[in-house]
């Protein structure tokens, strides 16, 4: 059984920032890829940042190249996305997802973290 902890987010004002992390368990869950989406009230769910377990090639969607940094800790299959220069429009439910090998796209999906931006 796989479970996506996440932890962080809150409420900053614009400008400021926030860090948001991801633990997976499961001692036989070994992830080809990790990442955070997310969702505003009435949008769709939308990938964020994603990097991949074996080489560190991260992907960043465009509105928050340059703000938003995705890192991986290996050993405790854990994901970290810092948010700098936070805008009202990034506010959103944050969640963690995961790829596993042989699997079939993100099957895995945290609980979600609010992450509110004030202007």
């Amino acid at each position: 059984q796989v479970q996506l902890v996440e932890s962080g987010g809150g409420l900053v004002q614009a400008g400021e920032s926030l860090r948001v992390s991801c633990a997976a368990s499961g001692r036989t869950f070994s992830p080809v890829a990790m990442g955070w989406f997310r969702q505003a009230p009435g949008n769709e769910r939308t990938l964020v940042a994603s990097i991949r377990w074996s080489n560190g090639d991260k992907y960043y969607a465009e509105f928050v190249k340059g703000r938003f940094s995705i890192s991986r800790e290996r050993v405790g299959k854990t994901i970290h996305l810092q948010m700098n220069s936070l805008r009202p429009e990034d506010t959103a439910v944050y969640y963690c997802a995961a790829q596993r090998v042989g699997g079939n796209g993100y099957e895995f999906w945290g609980q979600g973290t609010q992450v509110t931006v004030s202007s």
